[in-house]
């Protein structure tokens, strides 16, 4: 069913003694997708299909995702700052250092935009799709949902014994319409025990509230890095119904980047390349042409 969907080459880094997998199809200027939670690269399956012709598609599973091996806590420190040398080796193996067009969603912008910050001189152009790479907005209350994850026992049972993060995204982060059922279930389907819901859960226990929680300083960081990037070529697509990453956020990006080309889906929710891939996936391939 996979390769029916998604078919490409599985490749494998081997980082820290684990398998990293990524995707890399294609020739030309890369595209570099990343993703966030609790997806995988599966998520931009799509654009990977609509523009291998043209450009070198990189896109990584996170460790503890996807294809990637899914180590415990011994074994790997689930964090930002490792998620960003993780992309970082990545890129470096493949030497990929130039003219980087940059694709982010959800936790992806964190992460991508924590490597864009120690290597500006290799972006070229910005995609941001449903995230931040900043603290939560003042205007934004933390939602109850993530906290129960974050913060609780109950939510520790939920996500881990339940996949109850994975599974409800794939039901309430697509707005238009239902998933069909083989989408939902690639989406889930890597995290399909307690040993491999360890990222699910690690990555909302990562999200830094206030100073003194780890990568408030980080985050932080990433946040004051963004002025550097205004003249650089950004595209924002968003879907408005998303509960976590709303317009609050697409508010504060808009800010920060007035000069951005805005694509708003009033009817789309958090996994826009579902709700709305046929024409986000048209305003990238127009975007990378400009």
């Amino acid at each position: 069913m996979l390769d029916t969907l998604f078919p490409c080459t599985r490749h494998f880094f081997d980082r820290n003694g684990h398998k990293l997998q990524y995707v890399n199809e294609g020739e030309g200027e890369p595209v570099v997708m990343v993703h966030g939670n609790p997806s995988w690269s599966f998520y931009y399956r799509n654009v990977v299909a609509a523009l291998s012709a043209t450009h070198q598609c990189i896109v990584p599973d996170h460790i503890g995702c996807g294809l990637s091996d899914k180590p415990d806590d011994s074994g790997y420190d689930y964090t930002l700052k490792n998620r960003i040398d993780d992309l970082e080796a990545l890129l470096d193996h493949l030497d990929v250092k130039q003219n980087i067009t940059l694709i982010v969603h959800d936790w992806g912008g964190m992460i991508g935009m924590g490597f864009a910050a120690r290597h500006p001189e290799r972006i070229k152009k910005l995609v941001i799709l449903n995230t931040g790479a900043f603290h939560l907005p003042q205007s934004k209350p933390f939602p109850w949902a993530l906290s129960i994850c974050r913060n609780t026992l109950l939510g520790t049972a939920l996500v881990r014994g339940f996949n109850a993060f994975s599974s409800i995204a794939s039901y309430v982060g697509v707005k238009r319409q239902p998933m069909p059922a083989e989408v939902r279930k690639a989406y889930v389907a890597p995290f399909n025990s307690w040993a491999n819901r360890i990222s699910t859960l690690r990555f909302v226990q990562d999200i830094p509230l206030k100073p003194g929680d780890r990568n408030y300083q980080l985050v932080s960081d990433i946040a004051d890095s963004l002025a550097q990037f205004k003249n650089v070529p950004m595209m924002i697509c968003w879907g408005l119904q998303d509960f976590v990453f709303d317009k609050h956020f697409l508010d504060e990006w808009k800010l920060r980047f007035p000069q951005a080309q805005v694509h708003e889906f009033a009817d789309c929710g958090h996994y826009i390349l579902e709700d709305a891939s046929e024409e986000v996936v048209g305003h990238i391939k127009q975007f990378m042409t400009q």
